[in-house]
């Protein structure tokens, strides 16, 4: 299913670690109603950038959220949020600053080291993080 021109409900719902683990990664009607916002928010980044999303984690049910280690109120859970990159753009830390430059209204962007975490969840907080990853997990820090 096709939610918009670039994006589709499997990839913003395929997992590897669901399929390895057996998990059913399953979106229900309001969260493909959530992806769907999510994937309108990710064509915006899509042509701010020009070039294609490399999609690594969107959509998570609970079991998979805590399979990976996401914190329980992820706005993966919810279907408003996705991990990316866009090699042929630029590193993470660049694709964070030019989103944040852009206007682009989103609840939260964080450069996550090697990849960019956006959520398009209704709060549209406008929040931008940088996370920092030692031995007792993320650290959280306010700018891009």
């Amino acid at each position: 299913m096709q939610l918009t021109g670039h994006f589709s409900l499997d990839e913003l719902t395929f997992s590897s670690t669901a399929q390895r683990m057996g998990i059913a990664n399953a979106p229900n009607l309001d969260t493909v109603m959530h992806l769907t916002i999510l994937a309108s928010g990710l064509e915006r980044i899509r042509a701010l950038l020009g070039h294609p999303l490399r999609i690594d984690s969107g959509y998570r049910c609970p079991a998979l959220n805590r399979a990976v280690g996401g914190v329980p109120s992820s706005a993966h859970i919810d279907g408003y949020a996705a991990d990316f990159i866009c090699p042929e753009f630029g590193s993470p830390l660049l694709i964070a600053r030019t989103i944040q430059a852009s206007g682009i209204q989103v609840d939260q962007c964080i450069q996550e080291g090697t990849w960019v975490h956006v959520s398009f969840a209704p709060a549209l907080r406008q929040q931008y993080l940088t996370a920092a990853f030692g031995p007792s997990g993320a650290i959280y820090s306010k700018g891009v």
